[in-house]
């Protein structure tokens, strides 16, 4: 039987968290899912097997850094995304709006779009909610996210105003472009991305202008770009539940740990980071007492797993001593390992946050969390 385009089902909840399944055509995406970045086409360091077999359902691919290199239109011509980079199950794209916001200084902006120098090699090009769109179809996306503007949640009101009803407008217009159909029409989902900063009225006024043009799912974008979790948790105390209930919600670029559990309590379906796959080339290891750079001195005789907790290929076969001499001697392996074991740290985590709303004991699951994860952090 051949999956559905997109199907969003909550088998439970527990308070605010909600624990289900997107039934796409690519395969199923179990909730709550963290999503592994592949920027560039890859996963950094991991193999797309070895993603899968951490327990990934999806991982994210960026519309900017791929419409620089190789091309939208050659990936297309090459058969899209999923099969130049060998992996099969569904990839969300992100629209861009985060690198118009990250590279500013090589950007204009006006309500047509975005004009911006490469950061490559100085080139000119342009992105607007059209192109966007057009860019993740070439990909071959199964979910599309709206173009918007992002501003710094240190910005005025005013600016935060205005950057908000633009991203409307550039949603309905994403919209339009997504219903024209195009390359991978068919089986693609489109999401709205929430904006408004930390104002709650904002982010109502956002929620209800995204409801009315109608997305498959909602993101809540604007977050985890340096307010503090304080000031995000604070956010996501009321932001969620200004989206419609039985659709995914997605906040984008979170994040830590400790993050993600506070947001899946506060009712997040979907997230994605760098900070796995990052934290794993430099030498961080998360682990249920807390992240631990293995460069320390301490590691260099210690036989002990990454995390005596954690049963992935990693900690089952190579030691501390190891993974600190391969990094510490800037070996490739290094960087290898300490990244797969990163991604089925999250993926774990993912897993046992399900189960934990699922049997209706998410508190006492995420109070024990935090407890422990703050024991041994160096």
């Amino acid at each position: 039987m051949t999956e559905p385009r997109f199907d969003f089902t909550i088998h439970a909840t527990d308070g605010k968290a909600r624990s289900g399944e997107i039934a796409m055509r690519r395969g199923t995406i179990r909730t709550p899912a963290f999503m592994p970045v592949g920027t560039a086409a890859t996963v950094k360091a991991v193999k797309p097997g070895d993603v899968r077999a951490s327990g990934a359902d999806i991982i994210l691919g960026n519309t900017y850094h791929l419409m620089l290199r190789p091309g939208a239109e050659r990936m297309a011509r090459l058969g899209g995304l999923h099969g130049f980079m060998g992996w099969d199950r569904p990839i969300l794209t992100d629209s861009g709006g985060y690198q118009v916001m990250s590279l500013s200084d090589l950007t204009t902006r006006s309500e047509d779009g975005v004009t911006f120098k490469s950061h490559l090699d100085g080139t000119r090009h342009t992105l607007s909610p059209e192109r966007s769109i057009e860019i993740q179809r070439l990909l071959g996306s199964d979910i599309v996210m709206a173009f918007d503007e992002l501003v710094p949640t240190t910005s005025s009101r005013e600016v935060q105003a205005a950057a908000m009803a633009r991203s409307m407008r550039w949603a309905k217009r994403s919209r339009d472009a997504f219903d024209a159909g195009g390359e991978h029409a068919e089986g693609a989902a489109l999401f709205g991305i929430q904006q408004g900063a930390l104002d709650p009225r904002l982010r109502g006024e956002s929620a209800g202008a995204l409801i009315e043009i109608g997305f498959d799912g909602y993101a809540v974008g604007g977050l985890a770009v340096g307010e503090g979790q304080e000031a995000m948790f604070a956010c996501l105390d009321f932001a969620p539940g200004q989206l419609p209930e039985d659709k995914p919600r997605y906040l984008m670029g979170v994040g830590k740990p400790d993050d993600i559990v506070g947001a899946v309590e506060r009712g997040i379906d979907m997230f994605d980071c760098v900070l796995p796959t990052r934290s794993g080339r430099t030498g961080q290891a998360f682990t249920r007492t807390g992240p631990i750079n293995i460069r320390n001195a301490k590691f260099s005789e210690d036989l002990g797993p990454l995390d005596p907790a954690c049963a992935c290929p990693v900690c089952r076969t190579w030691s501390r001593a190891y993974l600190h001499h391969l990094v510490r001697a800037g070996e490739i392996l290094g960087a290898m390992l300490m990244t797969e074991h990163n991604l089925y740290f999250y993926q774990a985590l993912m897993a046992d946050l399900r189960a934990a709303i699922v049997e209706g004991r998410l508190k006492s699951f995420a109070d024990a969390f935090r407890a422990d994860y703050c024991k041994s952090a160096t």
